[in-house]
């Protein structure tokens, strides 16, 4: 539930107005993707995480390893002067952890990963956000070129499974 100006009453699925900040639901399907009817539960508050190392607004994209780790991509609205960045949290314990922050006016968008999850690939979409005079992404001497889309590629300097 990211920046949705339009809910203004509090619900069960949106406790809190107004929710500048967002955040993630968790659902269970009983294993039937064709199910109607699921379980679900707030799992992460953005609000909650201000002013801590794990501070982010506007979780807009997830990704889930096969260990359980959920990674959190987000788009917008950073708070405490924060650009958009991407996440990682411990299902289990709702434990967040940065992996990285994107540039100035960016978007965290887009991840996959290699079978052994030793190597991921994230898209930085929009740096600058066409407005080249508050970033250097990529650098270019002529001051005019507008950064491009980018995709990093990750990995660990130990060779581990990112985000453990």
């Amino acid at each position: 539930m990211t920046n949705n100006s339009r809910r203004t009453v509090a619900n069960a699925a949106n406790p809190m107005t107004p929710n500048l900040d967002g955040h993630i639901i968790r659902w269970r399907d009983n294993n039937k993707h064709t199910g109607e009817h699921f379980n679900w539960e707030i799992f992460l508050v953005a609000k909650e995480t201000h002013g801590t190392e794990s501070s982010y607004s506007s979780p807009d994209g997830l990704f889930a390893d096969p260990d359980g780790r959920l990674f959190i991509q987000t788009d917008g609205g950073q708070k405490d002067g924060l650009n958009n960045q991407l996440l990682v949290a411990d299902t289990l314990t709702g434990e967040l952890s940065r992996l990285l922050t994107g540039v100035t006016k960016d978007e965290v968008t887009g991840i996959t990963m290699t079978p052994d999850r030793r190597t991921m690939f994230v898209n930085l979409q929009h740096p600058g956000n066409g407005d080249p005079s508050v970033t250097n992404f990529p650098a270019r001497p002529d001051g005019v070129t507008v950064p491009r889309d980018s995709t990093l590629v990750i990995t660990r300097k130990d060779g581990g499974i990112i985000g453990s």
